[in-house]
């Protein structure tokens, strides 16, 4: 037998080394990235109603994609006039079905948020991998089932997307409440995202044909006037123009009224706010800020803050709590 050692095994130890080495660089990066602030990837974090970080309520951790799409789903049912339920439904399943991600591929020819199928009439694919327009295929089905705000989520759910795992919605429940009650207003300063300040500079129009696709053309004044004033980099909101009131028949001057009123366009000025700090990766956003709070790309690890009037100035230009007041990476 040789002795003779083939150049394929001497080069072995070499490449084995070589990785080893590419391996410990890229430990060393995020270590570095860490220590100095980089903080890793960026990050999006959902926190029950009220609570606040380290307190040990339950939270739901996402990457801005994540975050985008679940936004998104949420304004295409709350512009629906769908009830919250309706809302976190649609968000279990896409949980379950895509873990939120736009998916190209799937089960069979299964694609997108929801993992629609063009074979069984949901549409192009094209268009399933548009996720307004999934959501919005969602909402169809899921308002004919029913009675379907009183069903449990996993047999709601079921009922439209006919799965072969019908109890697999179920354990996204907790998560998909979490993020509902965030993105649809009800539950104030609830969602942040560690979004790094970005080097490319966002399109405050790319930012309201995003709102308009999500909320619909109403969610922008038609009045120009109205964000007279406004820097081009920013993008103003009067929440009290597109907001409808929950207040029933009640007058302008019945006190009844005018909290629902008040309730209501809080609510939606969270939401929209919210939405805006779920697509700051996506749009180069900077910075949102409403009802007095500021959430900021530079600031990220802070969350929600008090606006002390040292950022962008856009609060101070908003009045009171009715605009929400989002600027883009300049």
């Amino acid at each position: 037998m040789s002795d003779t050692v083939s150049p394929s095994r001497r080069g072995r130890p070499l490449r084995i080394a070589a990785a080893f080495a590419v391996l410990l660089g890229l430990v060393a990066y995020v270590v570095v990235q860490y220590v100095t602030g980089g903080g890793g990837p960026p990050r999006c974090t959902v926190r029950a109603a009220g609570a606040g970080s380290g307190d040990g309520g339950p939270t739901y951790e996402m990457t801005p994609e994540q975050a985008a799409n679940a936004a998104v789903i949420s304004a295409v049912g709350t512009t629906r006039g769908l009830p919250e339920r309706a809302v976190t439904i649609a968000l279990a399943t896409a949980l379950q079905e895509s873990a939120l991600r736009n998916l190209g591929h799937g089960d069979r020819d299964s694609l997108g948020l929801f993992q629609q199928r063009p074979s069984k009439g949901w549409g192009t694919t094209a268009q399933i991998q548009d996720p307004v327009y999934a959501a919005g295929q969602f909402y169809d089905h899921l308002v004919k089932v029913p009675g379907y705000s009183r069903l449990p989520l996993t047999e709601a759910a079921q009922r439209v997307q006919r799965s072969g795992f019908p109890q697999a919605y179920a354990k996204h429940e907790p998560d998909a409440a979490l993020l509902s009650a965030a993105l649809t207003g009800r539950a104030a300063a609830a969602l942040t995202c560690s979004s790094l300040e970005s080097a490319v500079a966002g399109d405050p129009a790319k930012v309201r044909a995003e709102l308009v696709r999500s909320f619909g053309p109403g969610v922008l004044p038609k009045d120009a006037s109205v964000s007279a004033g406004t820097p081009a980099h920013e993008v103003f909101v009067p929440v009290g123009s597109v907001v409808k009131s929950e207040a029933g028949n009640a007058g302008d001057g019945d006190a009844a009224g005018r909290t629902a009123k008040d309730g209501a366009a809080a609510r939606r000025g969270w939401e929209l706010a919210q939405w805006a700090v779920a697509q700051a990766a996506v749009l180069r956003i900077d910075e949102v800020s409403y009802a007095g709070r500021v959430w900021s790309a530079k600031d990220a690890g802070q969350g929600w803050r008090t606006d002390d009037g040292a950022g962008s100035g856009a609060a101070a230009r908003a009045t009171g709590a009715a605009n929400v007041q989002i600027r883009t990476a300049r």
